[in-house]
């Protein structure tokens, strides 16, 4: 979805433009048609030598860049970048421009997911957690939907804002989001406009996740009665407060224990289990497997 938000919003300026303004050629580090973690491959125009130049580069990654990003990529990748007009770290494309150095006292976003990860891994960047940021010639985008957001930002700053509109407009895309703001935990899309209670209550489950409230805090924080909060859940999700809050510890520590190399120890305690027992006894409850095992799947398959 990330290559799609890149290339769709080209594509489309392309159709509604008199003329074509946009064209792309899209490269692999050593050549090789590119498969992505769905099974799909991507077929590709070449490899990523030192001869590119352009205005701009775009760099996507997702899951495992660091397996197939190596030294001499990012060496290579510094060495071009002085021949672009704007390079772009899309997802994880984030990770590999922070580690060539090119983000070194800048500003910078990363997936929300890595955001801790990605300011403890390069304390010379000022990492935000906006959708997407642009400092000078480097921008940076946290995801799919916001990666789209930027393409459109890049088609406005070139073509103006009515080819803009033109270009969300064949995607029935409403941009409702600036580029500052916050990565959400949880997409809450409408309701958030039409169960704003709702919302401000997942949003606080959000950021207490490695210290989790009661249920009788959460609501007293809310200031709301324990009874509204979870008439709320019933009515809104379908689901009591305290089971939508463990689910989305439970969903977080998944994510730590797929896609980093976080103890279990460390993994409890982010999701908010002092307990490491405890903590292995939900996931396995909820996953129907335990962290190790899963861990070790991911392992096996990646």
């Amino acid at each position: 979805m990330s290559l799609a938000s890149v290339l769709d919003p080209m594509r489309a300026a392309n159709r509604v433009m008199p003329e074509p303004v946009f064209r792309w050629t899209i490269l692999s580090p050593g050549g090789k048609p590119v498969v992505l973690t769905c099974g799909v491959e991507i077929r590709v125009d070449g490899s990523f030598d030192d001869a590119m130049s352009g205005d701009a580069l775009l760099v996507i990654a997702g899951f495992n860049q660091d397996r197939h990003a190596n030294r001499s990529f990012i060496s290579r990748l510094k060495k071009v970048t002085r021949r672009f007009g704007i390079v772009a770290g899309i997802e994880s494309g984030c990770w590999l421009l922070a580690r060539s150095g090119l983000l070194d006292g800048r500003d910078a976003t990363a997936h929300w997911e890595e955001l801790e990860d990605f300011a403890a891994a390069f304390p010379a960047l000022n990492v935000r957690a906006d959708r997407f940021v642009t400092d000078g010639p480097l921008w940076t985008s946290g995801g799919a939907s916001p990666t789209f957001d930027m393409m459109l930002h890049l088609v406005r700053e070139r073509f103006g804002s009515a080819v803009a509109l033109d270009v969300a407009s064949v995607f029935v895309y409403d941009e409702t989001h600036a580029a500052t703001d916050a990565q959400p935990l949880v997409s809450l899309g409408r309701l958030a406009e039409h169960q704003p209670d709702l919302a401000a209550a997942i949003r606080l489950m959000e950021r207490t996740i490695d210290r989790p409230l009661t249920i009788a805090a959460l609501a007293r924080r809310l200031g709301f009665s324990t009874r509204k909060l979870e008439t709320l859940f019933a009515g809104g999700l379908g689901i009591g407060p305290g089971k939508y809050y463990l689910r989305l510890r439970l969903t977080a520590a998944q994510r730590l224990v797929r896609d980093t190399p976080l103890s279990m120890q460390d993994v409890a305690l982010r999701s908010g289990f002092d307990s490491l027992s405890a903590f292995s006894r939900a996931f396995r409850n909820h996953f129907g497997a335990s962290p190790l095992k899963l861990r070790a799947e991911v392992r096996v398959k990646g």
